[in-house]
């Protein structure tokens, strides 16, 4: 990393300030100046970000030896982790690169469905449809399905969009004339 005069001349916070008012050509040579080398990229927010990000660095003290070993400790029991140190292990024995682990990390859950636990209702034909969210699909009358979807074709006997049938798409929904009725925790 390569630091000039024309960045560590003055206070990082007014540096930073001195950031937003510089249009995409002043902020790529900073990019140089700071990093070394050429910016990939002409958005001026992306450049602003990292400049200022790499400036505020500078300028926090560095994490304590106590707070370094929680954060080291929180991230041993990670998949990452474990996949980091397989990777190291192998690289360090002289393995290529491309017969070390490649795994994905799983994807988190579908953020419109409620959190495992929730109950989620809905009349339908006078009905009260009472379907409970688990950590691996839903349960609806004593049965266990995969996804909402599945509750909703077995109630109306034709395929839904289980989160539009639930009322779980607020934007889709609001001009139907479909009743939610509940969706709580318990």
């Amino acid at each position: 990393m390569k630091k000039t005069t024309a960045t560590t001349g003055t206070d990082p916070r007014a540096q930073i300030n001195q950031l937003r008012l510089m249009s995409v050509p002043e902020l790529r040579r900073w990019h140089l100046e700071w990093f070394g080398q050429e910016a990939t990229s002409n958005h001026r927010r992306f450049l602003f970000r990292q400049i200022a990000r790499r400036l505020q660095a500078s300028i926090e003290p560095p994490l304590s030896e106590e707070a370094r070993q929680f954060a080291l400790a929180l991230a041993r029991g990670s998949a990452l982790d474990r996949r980091m140190v397989t990777n190291v292990q192998r690289r360090r024995e002289g393995l290529p690169i491309d017969l070390t682990v490649k795994t994905k990390l799983p994807n988190a859950a579908d953020s419109r469905m409620p959190m495992p636990g929730s109950l989620v209702t809905r009349e339908y034909k006078g009905q009260l449809i009472v379907v409970a969210v688990l950590k691996d699909g839903v349960e609806y009358d004593g049965r266990k399905f995969s996804s909402l979807s599945a509750v909703a074709q077995e109630v109306t006997g034709v395929k839904w969009n289980g989160f539009r049938f639930f009322g779980l798409l607020d934007k889709e929904c609001a001009g139907r004339k479909e009743k939610r009725v509940a969706t709580r925790n318990i």
